[in-house]
């Protein structure tokens, strides 16, 4: 069994000025969100074999920091194809995936993580900044999916529930 870990980027500067969309930045928050949970998915066990992360700085940020708060080794990539897109696209990336990888870390954006755990899981989750779905998904030994693949949502992390104070 596979499993997947659905990462919405820490929270970002919308005061970073005349910044692009794309090139927006965490904040201070969002930076310690993503620390926060490098730190609980090691405790947990959850660190991933390989993150994919959209191409979007505040979600490369935030896939470095969670790696390094976890001590991960995992391999980081960047995938614009995780920037402003849908469901289908997200599970065309996972496809890709090495079939050696048996837990997979995204890292992307409001809305579509919320959609993609729904499609997945059918559930309705509230993917709140920095919060992570962990999913089991039914694919045996392949990523490999024609995008009909479900899976089961073990757990909706958010870092408000392990944050110091």
């Amino acid at each position: 069994m596979k499993q997947l870990l659905v990462m919405r980027h820490g929270k970002s500067d919308w005061s970073a000025g005349g910044t692009a969309d794309h090139d927006r930045p965490l904040n201070r928050r969002g930076v310690a969100s993503a620390k926060t949970m490098g730190e609980v998915l090691t405790a947990a066990g959850l660190q991933p074999d390989l993150v994919i992360t959209s191409s979007a700085r505040r979600a490369r940020t935030t896939a470095q920091l969670v790696a390094e708060a976890g001590g991960w080794s995992a391999p980081i990539t960047a995938d614009d194809r995780l920037y402003y897109c849908h469901v289908a696209d997200v599970l065309a990336v996972i496809g890709e995936t090495p079939d050696a990888v048996q837990r997979l870390m995204v890292v992307g954006h409001q809305p579509i993580w919320g959609a993609l755990v729904a499609h997945l899981t059918g559930a309705s989750t509230a993917m709140r900044t920095a919060a992570v779905a962990v999913i089991d998904l039914m694919l045996g030994a392949s990523w490999a999916n024609d995008g009909d693949v479900s899976g089961e949502l073990v757990a909706l992390l958010q870092p408000r529930h392990f944050a110091a104070g």
